[in-house]
């Protein structure tokens, strides 16, 4: 049983490895949405498309089919069929010149040339197309007339894997959307020319439109394109027009600044310019609030900022008489409490709403008012108070006793706020302001002073890591060990003198109150049956917190299980593994993963938030949170249940600087180590795998470690991905030619490390 076990798992990894190929990738899909009640085809477009079977919608209410896949020819196969088709364009020719010696043509060489052609026209080779939007899949989505409104994502999954998220949205307005674009061929429109034939239009430069109010509208930018919708409205009515673009997108890995910047504007039946956006105060997509002046026609015109375009410059643009919340006022609230809170914006149907429920814990929740925009409303335990306005300097500053959030807004341009509190030689000090993060404008700078007016400490701008989406960290934050006894005063200003009735803040004043929040990339996860697969998960420390964190799995399918999960203390990330059980799923499961921690002897634990690690213009980072943390599980059922793979040295291995560290693992036949090749996922500088070798019933590794490099003290996970050899080779490739390339077939279990100084 033990060798037919081993037969079969390494048959298992060998055929992994036959069929190994990149993870499919999701560059956008078109439309980004739909309306309740209806069913739609979408376009899906990305790397690696060909092979998807299955779509998935988060959350329910809305089914989604795979109907069809494209990807253009390549070359060698449109030569070959464009020469096929002047051989039989010659033969024609030359039968109707009646040549002699010349084939006479026939009804099947005429339904030979048509089938060429419509093969070409059907699938064109482009030499230009962006190989990360190559491949398109066309989907079916049925949205049921009850499903819930909002922010959903889809993935692809093909027989083994499983593609990232990508937003799509469902509304309960009309929708309207303009053919899917079509990126320029050249190679097709000069076939084109050679048949007689006109060039197809490259996706639509100019497009316009008539619309009915309300609507939400979708389209895609192509270079040079400008979209504009003509509609009719009265004399008074209050217009909305908002655009979501870099919202459905947040980042572009290889373009400037990083997403699609929208410009919109409203022309009048002249084409007069009304009203003019190119951005929501610091927020990329524009928004115009439009009084209409007089009975008419007016025009709607969005397109990029200098003009560029490409497929995944995708939006939705919704127009209508509809409630958009421009600022509230508080920010927040108290947990315990039940706050009211003021609205501004435009056709709100209430100024006021009072909230009986904030939530379980601390942190930033969605405030429950009907709007085109979410509002975030952010919930404390902590005291809190409102500012008074008159507080603008040391002489007049609002006298405050910590621990306190204050709920305030520099309400006119060069406006400032001081408090005032009482403090004690030794004492650390904690100022943290939320507006920024909360959809204020303001951009805060605070600074610590002593009684005499010396300062003591500053911050502009800090870095929050959990929030993907900000490209301006705004918010302040500053931590101070308090010099004497006395009084000391906060000084908060905006860094640009602004200020008005939305420059709203929350500013907390306390000692440390240390916690941490956690985030998991990536959010799609493909496993086969039994094997594992590394997970990272990065820790977002708060005042200082710097105890370890253990890692868990929560109401997991089971079989699922974790190795290595946990973060050593004072480490910002863990990267480990999550094992699959040992028969497939039918479909992702969604896995919660949950941080266990000691602060101040009260056991703390909080979700991870599966995110998106996603590249900004070629080189900045951003973790952009997800709905869930799929997981797929393919591959013929398991035959066996015993663990594939087991370590046999003490954990955790320990590593002396300049000595050779052994490993012993146990594998499921000694032949392992000739059939496979081991290799170090992201290990620490310094450390390298130097040997691997039949040991026992398993292998041995030999772990050299470089002690100029590696940092004293590190600790963590060994990753090791098991590697298969592939050769690639043409038909008429010669042998010496042939080219191989390491496939990663499976990954070990976390092999937990420390490194330990002599």
């Amino acid at each position: 049983m033990k060798i037919f076990s081993a037969v079969i798992f390494i048959s298992g990894l060998l055929a992994v490895a036959a069929s190994a190929q990149p993870s499919p990738h999701l560059a956008y899909v078109y439309p980004a949405g739909g309306r309740l009640g209806t069913t739609f085809q979408i376009v899906v477009g990305g790397q690696s498309l060909m092979t998807a079977s299955q779509a998935y919608v988060t959350g329910s209410g809305v089914e989604a089919t795979v109907l069809d896949h494209h990807r253009p020819m390549n070359q060698k196969e449109f030569n070959d069929l464009r020469d096929r088709l002047k051989m039989l364009q010659d033969k024609f020719q030359a039968s109707r010149k009646k040549i002699p010696g010349t084939n006479a043509w026939t009804m099947s060489d005429a339904m030979e040339r048509k089938t060429l052609q419509e093969k070409i026209l059907q699938n064109p080779p482009n030499r230009t197309a962006n190989p990360a939007m190559i491949d398109t899949v066309t989907l079916q989505i049925s949205i049921a007339s009850n499903a819930v409104p909002g922010e959903r994502e889809i993935r692809l999954a093909t027989p083994n894997l499983l593609s990232n998220p990508i937003k799509f949205c469902i509304g309960d307005l009309p929708e309207v959307a303009k053919p899917a674009a079509r990126p320029a061929n050249l190679d097709l429109d000069k076939f084109l020319e050679k048949i007689g034939g006109h060039p197809a239009p490259t996706g639509t430069p100019k497009y316009e439109a008539r619309i009915t109010l309300p609507a939400t509208l979708n389209g895609q930018i192509m270079p040079g394109g400008v979209d504009r919708y003509r509609f009719a409205a009265r004399r008074g009515q209050q217009l909305v027009l908002a655009v979501s673009a870099r919202s459905l997108i947040p980042y572009l890995a290889d373009a400037v600044p990083g997403w699609f910047e929208a410009t919109l504007t409203v022309l009048d039946a002249k084409g007069r310019e009304l009203a003019c956006e190119e951005r929501f105060r610091f927020k990329p997509d524009p928004v115009i609030h439009f009084e209409v002046p007089r009975d008419g026609e007016y025009t709607v015109e969005i397109h990029d900022s200098i003009f560029r375009g490409r497929e995944d410059f995708v939006y939705r643009l919704t127009v209508g008489e509809l409630p958009f919340v421009t600022g509230i006022f508080p920010l927040g609230g108290k947990l315990e409490d039940q706050p009211t809170v003021e609205l501004t914006g435009w056709n709100l149907p209430e100024k006021k709403v009072h909230l009986d429920h904030l939530g379980d814990e601390p942190g930033i929740v969605s405030l429950p008012v009907k709007a085109l925009n979410e509002v975030p409303f952010a919930v404390d335990h902590l005291p809190e108070l409102f500012a008074q306005n008159v507080a603008d300097s040391a002489a007049n500053a609002q006298l405050v006793t910590l621990p306190v959030i204050i709920n305030g807004r520099l309400a006119k341009p060069g406006e400032r706020a001081v408090f005032q509190f009482t403090g004690h030689a030794g004492q650390q000090i904690v100022a943290e302001v939320l507006a920024r993060r909360l959809d204020s404008p303001l951009d805060s700078f605070v600074r610590l002073t002593d009684a005499a007016g010396n300062q003591i400490a500053s911050n502009d701008d800090f870095e929050d890591k959990g929030t993907g989406l900000n490209t301006h960290h705004a918010d302040s934050y500053l931590a101070a060990t308090l010099p004497a006894d006395g009084n000391y005063f906060l000084h908060l200003t905006d860094t640009q003198g602004q200020g008005g009735p939305e420059f709203a803040y929350r500013l907390r004043l306390s000692e440390p109150q240390p916690d941490f929040a956690l985030r998991v990339v990536p959010s799609s996860l493909s496993l086969r049956a039994g094997m594992s697969a590394s997970v990272t998960v990065f820790a977002l420390r708060r005042d200082g917190f710097t105890n370890a964190i253990d890692l868990s799995l929560k109401n997991a399918p089971a079989g699922f299980s974790l190795s290595g999960a946990r973060i050593n203390a004072g480490q910002d990330k863990a990267q480990f593994t999550l094992k699959a059980p040992v028969m497939p799923l039918g479909k992702p499961a969604a896995v919660v993963i949950e941080g266990h921690a000691l602060i101040g002897g009260a056991r703390i634990t909080h979700a991870a938030v599966p995110a998106e690690d996603m590249m900004q213009a070629f080189i900045y980072r951003h973790l952009v949170a997800s709905k869930e943390l799929a997981v797929a599980v393919n591959g013929v059922p398991r035959l066996f249940t015993r663990d594939s793979f087991k370590i046999l040295s003490t954990i955790p291995v320990v590593i002396h600087p300049g000595d050779k560290t052994r490993i012993r693992i146990s594998t499921p036949t000694a032949a392992f180590a000739d059939r496979f090749k081991l290799e170090l996922n992201n290990p620490p500088e310094g450390l390298s795998l130097a040997s691997i070798s039949p040991a026992g019933n398993g292998i041995e590794l030999v772990l050299l470690c470089d002690a100029a490099k590696i940092q004293p003290g590190v600790s963590g996970n060994l990753i090791f991905d098991v590697l298969q050899r592939q050769e690639n080779s043409g038909p008429n490739q010669k042998k010496s030619a042939k080219q191989t390339r390491r496939v990663a077939v499976a990954t070990l279990p976390a092999i937990p490390f420390k490194f330990v100084t002599d």
